[in-house]
């Protein structure tokens, strides 16, 4: 299949499995333990219905969306995803050049291969820079530092990670660190050979070019991918760590892989302008819940003034929908876009974004919302819909944009360290 008859996003993963050795395509496919949270991202976006408004004129649509003070062309973008450099040379350049094309933004993870400085001249307007604190103060202030010197606009900051998970699929195909190509990897490989070949004309195991800086001069990829490793994860980061970002960071700063809505509430009290709902695209606690299943309750402990992102699960463009009328302004995804990038390099990429744009579009039509920052919770129905005078009016009710809803349940409260 050419990557431009790809219908769907599925149709690229299938694409991206033909292309890659099963220990690369499982890297980016699977979860963490019996990867039941992998399948509640997917079916929590099943529980929901969207009900249409008709005899409205949606004949010009418009999915533009403002986050963080600067308007992009769609309401997604693409999530940080480490390593991209594994499944195709300069990955990460790429997605920063098709995140620029379709202004979107494009979440560089500091786990990338291409090195910062770089990628941000590749898309200076759509590169946010992603880390994590590490066990390093020094480390985590140089990363701040570099972000903001290179002209990073927003710094996100993951903290869903204090310790390696379970991913089995991982285990067994032996993709550990230190990372090693035994000779059952390279014989699988071969079924591969274009995989293969670019990873041999490119040296092997792509260096980590983040880290470079704080290895020993002259090491090699995998050393300096076993010191990231030394460094990361830090189980003794605490909130303070995340104050000491705030503070060093002058721009807007956001915090992803929060699910609890004290934990909302306490970024929120400590100036962070942004959340990413995520529980690491359910690659960490297999018994967690999906983040659109929280997503209403956090909304409701943060109030308006907060700007909520959705990631982990999104593949279709209806559940960018789905997420905005349940309290997230934005949706980010990884996945899709990297296996776009194995499959069909930039082009891959490119049709990944086109798809899912397509998609919003005809579901906005489908709807009667001919503006995407107009949908709101009278769109769903029927179990968390509010029919409101204000979005129960006969022409459509798109006035208000923000989406008013209950929480379909209740997070018991707990004390919030500080």
């Amino acid at each position: 299949m050419n990557i431009q008859n790809a219908l769907n996003l599925d149709d690229i993963r299938e694409l991206a499995r033909r292309k890659l050795p099963r220990i690369a395509f499982d890297f980016i496919d699977g979860g963490v333990d019996d990867e039941h949270c992998l399948r509640r991202n997917r079916e929590a976006f099943q529980q929901h219905r969207l009900v249409p408004r008709y005899l409205v004129d949606v004949s010009k649509r418009d999915q533009s969306t403002v986050l963080l003070g600067q308007r992009y062309a769609s309401p997604f973008g693409i999530s940080p995803t480490g390593l991209a450099g594994l499944f195709r040379p300069d990955a990460d350049r790429m997605l920063a050049a098709s995140a620029a094309k379709a202004n979107i933004p494009f979440l560089l993870s500091s786990a990338s291969n291409g090195q910062l400085e770089d990628v941000v001249k590749v898309a200076p307007d759509h590169v946010w820079f992603q880390m994590y604190c590490t066990s390093d103060e020094a480390i985590n202030a140089d990363l701040v530092r570099r972000a903001r010197e290179a002209g990073v606009r927003v710094l996100v900051v993951s903290v869903d990670v204090p310790v390696n998970s379970n991913r089995e699929r991982n285990r067994r195909n032996g993709f550990s660190r230190p990372f090693r190509m035994t000779p059952g990897v390279v014989l699988e490989a071969l079924a591969h050979p274009a995989w293969v070949l670019r990873y041999l004309r490119t040296g092997g195991i792509p260096m980590m070019r983040n880290w470079q800086p704080y290895a020993p001069p002259g090491a090699s990829a995998s050393e300096v991918a076993d010191m990231y490793g030394t460094l990361t994860p830090a189980p003794m980061v605490q909130w303070q760590h995340l104050q000491r970002i705030r503070e060093a960071w002058a721009g807007p700063m956001v915090v992803k892989g929060l699910m609890h809505p004290d934990d909302a509430r306490q970024a929120a009290r400590m100036g962070v302008d942004a959340l990413v709902i995520s529980n690491h695209g359910g690659r960490q606690l297999d018994v967690a819940p999906s983040p659109l299943e929280v997503l209403p309750a956090i909304r409701a402990a943060v109030g308006d003034d907060m700007e909520l992102i959705l990631d982990s699960g999104v593949r279709r463009g209806s559940d960018v929908v789905i997420a905005r009328c349940l309290g997230a302004k934005f949706s980010i995804f990884g996945r899709p876009t990297l296996f776009g990038a194995a499959a069909a390099g930039e082009a891959g990429i490119d049709r990944v974004i086109r798809i899912v744009r397509n998609e919003i579009d005809m579901v906005l039509a489908q709807l009667g919302c001919p503006a995407f920052e107009e949908l709101h919770a009278g769109y769903l129905w029927p179990a968390h819909a509010q029919f409101s005078p204000l979005n129960n009016r006969a022409s459509g009710a798109r006035e208000g944009s923000t989406c008013e809803t209950s929480a379909p349940f209740a997070i018991p409260s707990a004390p919030v360290e500080r």
